[in-house]
């Protein structure tokens, strides 16, 4: 029964996958945490671009917990 938004800083790589993922800011448990930095990097991302060649980035990306 928690609930809580977790920032995470991610590294997008050249071909869309994750790379290092960082806590920046916690849901203030532990759990949610863990989990989603578990399920971030199991996603795939289109990378960014610097003309028409793919370039590695960081992004803040917010993760929502919420009960309904």
């Amino acid at each position: 029964g928690v609930q809580g938004v977790t920032l995470l800083r991610v590294r997008v790589l050249e071909n869309g996958r994750v790379g290092e993922v960082n806590i920046e800011q916690s849901a203030g448990f532990r759990d949610l945490d863990f989990a989603a930095m578990d399920a971030v990097k199991k996603w795939r991302f289109d990378p960014a671009r610097r003309g028409k060649d793919p370039v590695s980035v960081w992004v803040l990306l917010p993760v929502k917990f919420e009960l309904q």
